[in-house]
């Protein structure tokens, strides 16, 4: 895709790839652009202090000269100053023969100096940026704190108000976030939890049950001291019909608890967003951020493949930045954004949207929503993204998604970021072979590269987004930049008419994100829930703490 905007030729992003040449004994600097030719002429020209070609018969001179001054005299002020002065000389002559020695070891198409000025150059084009587009946001004061009081610890001998069945819907991560509003639900109400089941119907029809997902073992043992949990219903309650329910606001809880003493097994239907982001006691945040942080794992085998893949990715301790890329068919037909797809994929798109019966929006003007900022960004805006945040053509990134839509997939991405890993690409075959078309597993490692990474990037603020920020949120604030898609869409246009320059373009979007890289912020209520911020996005305050204050 051609933009107008961009430097240099049409379609190519203003991304410094200056080459230089040496060429010649003299060691003059050639540039493939011109200019810098003339280096060595105007160093030694602006550079006279040097010792000329005829330096020794000048120093030995000198020497001679000072060696006079070291005959007994009845001024011995003198005297020390004169031997101060030989030993700077004779420190001056040492470096000049080492110089001469160093000149006689290079090539003769390599001067030493002209290859000083390319360190230097090339220093200053990519290395100097590094500390600070890798470097955390300023967190020093705050700290993850998720451990129960001692007063909070269950007490096993009471009897459960009943049990509660769970069925997780969507997504990894939207099951990940039901199930902790789930353990803190069976704490408030003192019931038991009988070990969650997943969901096979989702858009993916994935076929892994919770054993498949997590380590259970993990899960249970890190809740005991918090609920009951039992890997099905005992006999006593097991030909009981389980009272099924949707609920719809948690501000029914004394409803539903009388609903559970009297029906004895209830089952939930759903569980996304069931539980409010504030208002509630800290030792119920502490326990949704305990199970989603620490008792739901991933399995075994998700976990050592990921380790696998980490080391991979930081050899020789390099960086890597995790691009959560969510132009993905289902998040597509779901928005209802086309920009960048052709009239036929499009279509299809439409086509898919107006198949599910339980995505209620179906007639969406995709140009109205992505101007509004609610449009995952296409792989060619993510490039540009990037690249105006300062991050260098040379990034190594790792591609947190599913299979990108579009004929052209990630080509345009990789035009300015050629070094893009995948799960796909990363793993061999046989790595991947347990793994065949189980996309929630599949998730899983992503979730765990994601949260391994020394950046995390956003372009949809679904929920896996929502759920790595307030990870690495919880870590220590580990950088994860977050795009204002509503304002970078405007000047991205800008740039594309050629009414914004590069630099003004760049310097923009750095400004826009200056304060979007998950540094401590509280998160506060809103009017409504739903447009207030994720509690699982921001666990501060309620996981995090303050040295400065106690919450």
């Amino acid at each position: 895709m051609s933009s107008t905007g961009d430097m240099g030729s049409g379609n190519t992003l203003p991304i410094t790839t200056r080459k230089k040449r040496i060429i010649g004994s003299t060691g003059s600097l050639q540039e493939t652009y011109g200019g810098g030719g003339c280096f060595n002429e105007y160093y030694h020209h602006n550079h006279r202090w040097q010792v000329s070609t005829n330096g020794r018969s000048v120093i030995c001179r000198r020497i001679k000269y000072f060696l006079k001054c070291l005959i007994p005299r009845k001024n011995k002020t003198n005297c020390i100053l004169t031997v101060f002065m030989l030993i700077m000389v004779i420190v001056m002559f040492t470096k000049y023969i080492r110089m001469i020695t160093y000149g006689d070891h290079v090539a003769n198409d390599e001067d030493p100096i002209v290859i000083r000025r390319q360190i230097l150059d090339e220093t200053n084009l990519e290395n100097v940026q590094a500390p600070s587009i890798w470097r955390n946001p300023k967190s020093d004061e705050h700290y993850g704190c998720i451990d129960r009081l001692g007063g909070e610890t269950r007490n096993r001998s009471a009897p459960t108000n009943g049990y509660i069945l769970v069925h997780a819907n969507g997504g990894l991560n939207q099951m990940k976030m039901g199930i902790s509003d789930m353990v803190a639900i069976a704490k408030l109400m003192d019931a038991t939890l009988v070990l969650p089941t997943v969901d096979h119907k989702s858009f993916w029809t994935d076929p892994s049950d919770f054993k498949d997902l997590f380590d259970v073992k993990k899960f249970t043992t890190t809740l005991q001291d918090d609920i009951d949990i039992v890997d099905s219903l005992p006999p006593h309650v097991a030909g009981i019909t389980p009272h099924q329910k949707d609920p719809i606001s948690w501000s029914m809880a004394c409803e539903i608890l009388s609903l559970l003493r009297r029906q004895k097994v209830v089952k939930f239907l759903h569980t996304d967003s069931r539980l409010a982001n504030n208002g509630i006691p800290d030792s119920i945040q502490k326990l949704r951020c305990r199970t989603m942080y620490e008792a739901l794992k991933s399995t075994k085998e998700i976990n050592e493949l990921a380790r696998k893949l980490v080391n991979r990715l930081k050899q020789n301790n390099e960086h890597y930045l995790a691009l959560h890329l969510r132009f993905e068919k289902d998040m597509l037909a779901f928005t209802g954004c086309t920009h960048g797809l052709s009239e036929k994929e499009a279509g299809e798109l439409k086509a898919l949207r107006y198949g599910v019966k339980h995505w209620k929006v179906k007639n969406i003007k995709s140009m109205k929503k992505r101007q509004q900022g609610n449009c995952p960004l296409t792989p060619r805006e993510s490039a540009i993204f990037l690249q105006a945040m300062g991050f260098p053509s040379s990034t190594k990134i790792y591609i947190v998604a599913g299979e990108i839509y579009g004929e052209h997939g990630l080509e345009d991405f990789k035009e300015k970021y050629p070094n893009v890993s995948t799960h796909s690409t990363l793993a061999t075959e046989d790595e991947l072979k347990p793994f065949k078309d189980m996309h929630n597993q599949l998730a899983a490692l992503d979730y765990t590269l994601a949260l391994a990474s020394d950046v995390f990037v956003y372009t949809y603020d679904g929920n896996m987004a929502k759920a790595i920020r307030g990870h690495r949120m919880f870590k220590g604030f580990e950088k994860t930049i977050y795009p204002d898609k509503r304002n970078f869409v405007k000047v991205l246009d800008q740039l594309d008419e050629g009414r914004l320059s590069w630099e003004d373009f760049s310097l923009q979007v750095k400004k826009l994100h200056a304060n979007r890289t998950s540094s401590p912020q509280r998160r506060v209520a809103g009017v409504k829930p739903k447009r207030e911020e994720n509690f699982y996005a921001n666990p501060f305050p309620g996981c995090i703490c303050d040295t400065r204050y106690i919450d």
